[in-house]
C-alpha cells in the first residue's frame, strides 16, 4: 500500500472518487508509479525483460545507451511531456545522421509503449504530443551497379571470394545469408537455392546460425550459368564444415534454451583460406573495401595504426560509402529482375521481403515499363474518333448488329428505351439517407 498525502480532505476525495472511477475502467494510473526516472526504468524494468536476438539487442542497446540515456534518461518518466521530446529531438539530431534518430525514436516509442502497459504512465508522449513528430530523413533510391562495376569489383576480390560477388547479384542475398549458405542449400536438380540461415555475430564477437531477417526462409531460382559458377567454385574450394549454435551464442541457462540454441552443422560454400567462417567485419576491410578501391568506386584516405603489443599494424584507411557495401548487389539483382519485366510478386517472395509493397517502395524506380502501358491506352483511347469500343455483350452492342431477337426480348428493349430514371434521396425512419428510384414511361 502506498501512502500519498493531501494539503485538504476535499482533495482527497475527489482524488479518491477520480482514482475508483479510472479503476473501474481499467485506466487508473498512480502517478507515483511515473516518479521513476527513464533511465532507471530502462536498466532495471524493461531491458532485462527483452528476449531480442543478439544481432538486434546489441545494436539496439548501443544507441539506447548512447543517445537516449544521456539526454532523456534523469527525466521522470510523468515528466517526459512535448517540451522534453523537442529538446531531445534537436540534442539527438545534432549527434547523429537523420536516418539513425529515426532509429532511435523508434526505441524511445517502444520504452514509453512499455511504460503505459505496466502503468507507469497513462500515455506515451510521443503519441500524444502532436507537435513534435519523428525524424524522418530524405529516403535516397536505391542504386545499382552497372555490369562493368560489378565485373570490377569481382576481379580485385581474391578467387576464393568472387563467388559472394555471384551470390549477391545473382540470388539477391544478404551478406550473412551469402556468408551462411551451405552446400546442401543449392539444389542443382530442382534449380533453386534454399536460403535457410545467415551467419551472425554478436557484440563480443561470437558466431551463430539464425534465420534470415524476419525469418524469412525462402527458395530463389537458380539460373544454368549460376549454376556453372557454384560447380565450379565448389570444386575449386570446397566448402567447409561449421559447427555453430542457433540463434544465441550465449550458454544456454534452461532445457528449452539448450534445445533452442542446439548447434548445427552445415558446409560453408564460402570460407577464409584458413578453412573457416567468414568473419564480416575482417572481409569488409581487408577484401571489400579493397576491391572497391581497385575498381575505382571509393578512395584510401588515410592509414590506421594498430598497436599490438611491441607488433604494431598499419592499415589504409578508406573512405566511407554505405551505398557501396555488399548490400548493393541486393539492389542490382531487384533492377536486373524487375527490368526485364519480372512480376513484382515473384521478385518480392524472392527477396524475402514481409510483402510486394516494401519492394516497390525500394524498387519502384527499378521498373521502366510502369505506367507506359495505361499512358498508351489513354492516347489510343483520345485518339479516337468513334469513341470507346463497346464491350461485344452489352445491350447496346446487341441493338448494332442484325440478331434476330424473340418478340418478347425485342419488347423489353423498346420498352427499357422508353423509360426515364430518376434517383431521390429521401430519409427513411432513423435518420438514414435511401435512394429512391422513380421510373416513368417516356
Amino acid at each position: 500500500m502506498k501512502d500519498r498525502s493531501f494539503e485538504t480532505v476535499a482533495d482527497a476525495k475527489s482524488w479518491l472518487a477520480t482514482a475508483a472511477a479510472d479503476t473501474g475502467r481499467g485506466t487508473f494510473v498512480d502517478p507515483r508509479d511515473g516518479a521513476i526516472t527513464l533511465a532507471d526504468y530502462i536498466e532495471e524494468i524493461w531491458w532485462p525483460s527483452r528476449m531480442d536476438e543478439p544481432s538486434t539487442a546489441a545494436p539496439m542497446r548501443s544507441r539506447i545507451w548512447k543517445h537516449i540515456i544521456p539526454l532523456l534518461g534523469s527525466y521522470p518518466l510523468r515528466d517526459i511531456d512535448a517540451t522534453a521530446l523537442r529538446s531531445f529531438k534537436a540534442s539527438l539530431l545534432s549527434r547523429v545522421e537523420a536516418s539513425t534518430a529515426e532509429i532511435i525514436w523508434i526505441h524511445l516509442t517502444t520504452v514509453l509503449n512499455a511504460a503505459v502497459d505496466d502503468k507507469r504512465l497513462l500515455k506515451s508522449p510521443a503519441a500524444t504530443s502532436r507537435s513534435v513528430k519523428r525524424p524522418k530523413p530524405v529516403k535516397s533510391k536505391a542504386t545499382a551497379w552497372t555490369r562493368a562495376r560489378v565485373d570490377a569489383v569481382r576481379k580485385g576480390l581474391q578467387e576464393r571470394y568472387r563467388f559472394a560477388v555471384d551470390l549477391g547479384v545473382g540470388l539477391g542475398l544478404r551478406q550473412g545469408e551469402a556468408f551462411g549458405l551451405a552446400e546442401e542449400d543449392v539444389d542443382f536438380e530442382a534449380g533453386v537455392v534454399h536460403v535457410r540461415r545467415q551467419l551472425r555475430w554478436d557484440s563480443r564477437g561470437r558466431p551463430y546460425f539464425c534465420l534470415p531477417k524476419g525469418g524469412k526462409v525462402r527458395d530463389v531460382p537458380l539460373h544454368r550459368f549460376l549454376a556453372q559458377r557454384a560447380r565450379a567454385h565448389f570444386r575449386r574450394f570446397p566448402p567447409v564444415e561449421c559447427k555453430l549454435p542457433w540463434r544465441n551464442p550465449e550458454e544456454p541457462a534452461t532445457p528449452l534454451e539448450e534445445r533452442q540454441r542446439k548447434p548445427i552443422t552445415v558446409r560453408l560454400v564460402l570460407s577464409t583460406s584458413r578453412g573457416l567462417r567468414i568473419n564480416y567485419k575482417t572481409w569488409n576491410e581487408r577484401s571489400w573495401k579493397p576491391a572497391l578501391v581497385a575498381a575505382g568506386v571509393i578512395r584510401t584516405v588515410g592509414e590506421k595504426v594498430e598497436r599490438h603489443g611491441a607488433r604494431i599494424r598499419r592499415h589504409p584507411e578508406f573512405e566511407r560509402s554505405r551505398r557501396d557495401m555488399f548490400h548493393v548487389l541486393r539492389h542490382t539483382y531487384a533492377s536486373v529482375q524487375l527490368e526485364a519485366g519480372e512480376s513484382i510478386v515473384s521478385v518480392s517472395a524472392w527477396l524475402g521481403h514481409s510483402s510486394p509493397k516494401i519492394t516497390l517502395d525500394h524498387y519502384a524506380h527499378f521498373m521502366p515499363g510502369a505506367g507506359k502501358r495505361g499512358l498508351a491506352s489513354m492516347d489510343s483511347w483520345f485518339a479516337s474518333t468513334s469513341g470507346p469500343e463497346v464491350p461485344e455483350k452489352s445491350l447496346a452492342h446487341l441493338g448494332l448488329t442484325n440478331l434476330v431477337l424473340k418478340p418478347q426480348v425485342s419488347a423489353t428493349l423498346r420498352a427499357a428505351a422508353a423509360l426515364k430514371v430518376k434517383y431521390k434521396e429521401k430519409t427513411a425512419r432513423g435518420g438514414l439517407a435511401v435512394n429512391v428510384i422513380d421510373v416513368l414511361t417516356a
